[in-house]
């Protein structure tokens, strides 16, 4: 199954990105229209976040959601598969870089931040190929596990390494950040039971990682959020990266509280691309029943 998946995505990775983005609309809203789980957990998380005024804009919102959505899923194609030269191609532009060189000329360790927004994958791609240094991925095995090697062995070309969502992993996030070197988080992951609190986003209570604020918390290390923004009509993609708006007090609730608001402020930059489909309000196995309020 591996080898056939391998097979798919580098013939996807090999296509313009004009067509692949089709092809990605076309899935997306295919899913919208064919899986009543998936549209009716967008519809519901859309609703819940008030980013849309009404009903009428609300459904248009899930349905362009949809559409990024099946974007986002064969992009990582391309950021797994395609030359890191070829990627770096298709950034059109970046924001944000000289906080990168402010962070690196005072000999920090960087913890790159973004939410399942955008083209995270391919950004992340981008941010590690201008780094002096390897960069090093937190990521959760998929729920297939025969795709894991192809995700590992395209995260890893260019000197990058990836850290498992252990105690293991976490341990290599510490020593590269201790090292000055930089790791990527994604924060609006649900966490295992005992790895995180629960916190509001967009005003429901959802269990939160508390990992980001304590490696927030090290010596010399600096935390710079960032957003693949993608392009309309397949014309590439804008990275935008930027320092933490609010620090954390090194006060867990309050962190964690502080996290998700730093999520959702960029989701309402673009909250089209946003992976509205994703259960964030989920209990995982032995966490504490959620709040009434948090």
């Amino acid at each position: 199954m591996t080898r056939l998946a391998r097979f798919v995505l580098q013939a996807l990775a090999a296509l313009p990105l004009p067509l692949l983005h089709a092809l990605g609309s076309m899935l997306g809203r295919a899913l919208y229209w064919f899986s009543p789980g998936f549209r009716a957990r967008m519809r519901t998380n859309i609703a819940n976040s008030k980013i849309a005024g009404n009903y009428q804009v609300c459904e248009q919102l899930v349905k362009q959601s949809a559409a990024e959505t099946g974007k986002g899923a064969l992009e990582l194609a391309i950021a797994w598969c395609r030359e890191p030269a070829a990627i770096i191609g298709l950034i059109k532009h970046c924001q944000g870089w000289e906080h990168v060189e402010a962070a690196l000329a005072a000999g920090k360790g960087l913890i790159f931040v973004t939410p399942h927004l955008g083209s995270y994958d391919i950004a992340g791609r981008y941010i590690s190929s201008r780094l002096p240094f390897p960069l090093t991925a937190m990521y959760r095995p998929p729920k297939l596990g025969w795709l894991e090697p192809i995700m590992n062995e395209g995260r890893v070309r260019g000197g990058a390494k990836t850290a498992p969502a252990t105690g293991a992993g976490v341990r290599l996030l510490m020593k590269a950040l201790k090292s000055g070197e930089a790791t990527i988080i994604l924060p609006d992951q649900v966490p295992g039971s005992g790895e995180g609190v629960w916190a509001p986003f967009f005003g429901r209570p959802a269990f939160t990682m508390s990992l980001l604020p304590r490696l927030a918390q090290m010596d010399n290390v600096a935390v710079l959020w960032f957003t693949g923004e993608r392009l309309p009509h397949g014309r590439g993609f804008v990275v935008h990266i930027a320092p933490q708006s609010q620090p954390f007090c090194g006060q867990r609730d309050s962190d964690v509280a502080i996290l998700n608001g730093e999520v959702e402020r960029l989701i309402r930059h673009f909250p089209s691309q946003y992976l509205w489909s994703y259960n964030r309000y989920k209990r995982p196995a032995g966490a504490p029943p959620a709040p009434d309020s948090v």
